[in-house]
């Protein structure tokens, strides 16, 4: 039996078609906001079909559930009208991108989105778009394989921050990456609650509540990310098997890095300095107890590898509480922090592993035998340190005869030194880290 290539080739594609649900003749679609309205063109337009936006205002709120592309000129805007969701995605393989979406729905209970992506749709991409967030700029439920490549998303400042949607925000997601994306103004920039196996790479988050914020997700990667202006950079809060690096938190306020409840997580090659006290003005302008300007915050978190970082120039370089045993912390910088370390706890801890501890800069011992280790241990906090941090008060005293006696007497007789953290190793000189500038 003989067949024409033709024939073969036709009959394949339509069964490619009935399988996949993709048209074999995909075609281009342009419309103006003049000519034709939005949501004609996506009824009308076949799986696979890619919808190219002219310029000018496009008032619509879009459902979409069919496989398509939809492509802004320069100038396109989709505007939601103040309701609901601006585009809601059913469908699986979509993508939107290039245009400036904005005017959804402020309302946070119902999770009114400029971009709302369900379950079912599965591999979305939204590329290189503009969005103007009054509630959540784009909302991920239960859904995989969605890529959010370098969007610039603006929220709402006139409305208070608890009032505010998150720029980007996962629930149950999973294997989805979040790239290159600039968050500023919304409530946090990226939050992401019981999602795993998450990336979030490269990504520019300022002037918001939390930068990247984690909530009982595993196995997520945080890497190349940069945080300024923020209240905290990076809180993690609740999850296990996180991998953090590579990333930097500048000029943010009470805390860089907040490790709440982490474990079995590495936190390396990450840069965070200039870390200051401050209010919690983005809503009742109060201050925060006990938000001193920490670069590193660990409160009950244990089995977690943190090493190879910068902390820097701030109110404290490290505060560890609440049980946050079994970390190994080495190699690390500590510079310039007015408390390199604030440790309540009598418990003893070694901050060194492998015969390699940590760089201070307030290390005042000798290498005699230069071998890049100090020749004595580093131990950082005193009994007078326990003294003022549980009984605040006696501040008023510190520069009196009666405590620089009792520091005089800890130095002469170690044995009445308080047990807490040790450097056994510390470090001669500082540990370059991938990416810092200095």
């Amino acid at each position: 039996m003989n067949f024409k290539p033709a024939v073969v080739i036709q009959s394949a594609l339509i069964l490619l078609s009935s399988i996949t649900g993709f048209s074999a003749n995909a075609a281009s679609i342009h419309i103006d906001p003049n000519k034709g309205a939005l949501t004609e063109a996506i009824e009308q337009a076949q799986p696979g079909d890619r919808i190219i936006l002219g310029p000018g205002i496009y008032r619509a709120n879009l459902t979409i559930e069919k496989s398509l592309t939809l492509q802004g000129t320069p100038d396109a805007i989709i505007d939601g009208g103040q309701q609901g969701d601006v585009i809601r995605i059913r469908a699986p393989d979509v993508t939107v991108r290039d245009l400036r979406l904005r005017n959804s729905g402020d309302n946070l209970t119902d999770m009114n989105a400029v971009l709302f992506i369900e379950g079912t749709a599965l591999n979305t991409r939204i590329e290189n778009n503009y969005i103007e967030s009054t509630a959540f700029g784009i909302w991920l439920q239960d859904t995989e394989n969605a890529r959010i490549i370098n969007n610039n998303i603006e929220g709402d400042t006139s409305i208070r921050s608890q009032d505010r949607g998150n720029g980007i925000h996962l629930f149950n997601t999973r294997r989805t990456e979040a790239i290159g994306n600039e968050v500023w103004g919304t409530r946090d920039g990226i939050y992401i609650d019981t999602s795993n196996h998450n990336v979030l790479r490269d990504n520019h988050l300022h002037h918001l509540r939390y930068g990247i914020h984690y909530m009982y997700s595993y196995h997520n990667e945080v890497t190349g990310n940069k945080t300024n202006h923020t209240r905290t950079g990076y809180a993690l809060m609740q999850s296990k098997y996180l991998t953090v690096t590579g990333n930097r938190s500048e000029n943010d306020k009470n805390y860089g890095i907040l490790m709440n409840y982490i474990l079995y997580s590495t936190i390396a090659d990450n840069i965070v300095s200039d870390i200051t006290y401050g209010s919690s003005s983005l809503s009742t302008g109060k201050a925060i107890p006990g938000g001193e300007g920490k670069a590193l915050f660990v409160y009950n978190s244990q089995k977690n590898e943190i090493y190879r970082n910068l902390f820097a120039n701030s109110g404290i370089g490290i505060h560890l509480t609440a049980g946050s045993n079994d970390n190994d912390i080495y190699q690390n910088n500590f510079v310039s922090n007015r408390t390199q370390v604030k440790y309540v706890s009598t418990d003893r801890q070694e901050w060194s592993k492998n015969g390699t501890g940590n760089y201070w800069t307030d290390y005042l011992g000798w290498d005699l035998d230069a071998d890049g280790i100090g020749d004595r241990p580093y131990q950082p906090n005193d009994g007078v340190d326990q003294i003022l941090w549980k009984y605040p008060e006696a501040k008023i005293l510190l520069n009196s005869p009666a405590i620089q006696t009792l520091r005089w007497v800890q130095e002469q007789f170690p044995v009445l030194r308080p047990p807490g953290v040790k450097d056994s190793h510390p470090l001669m000189t500082q540990v370059p880290i991938a990416g810092d500038l200095q």
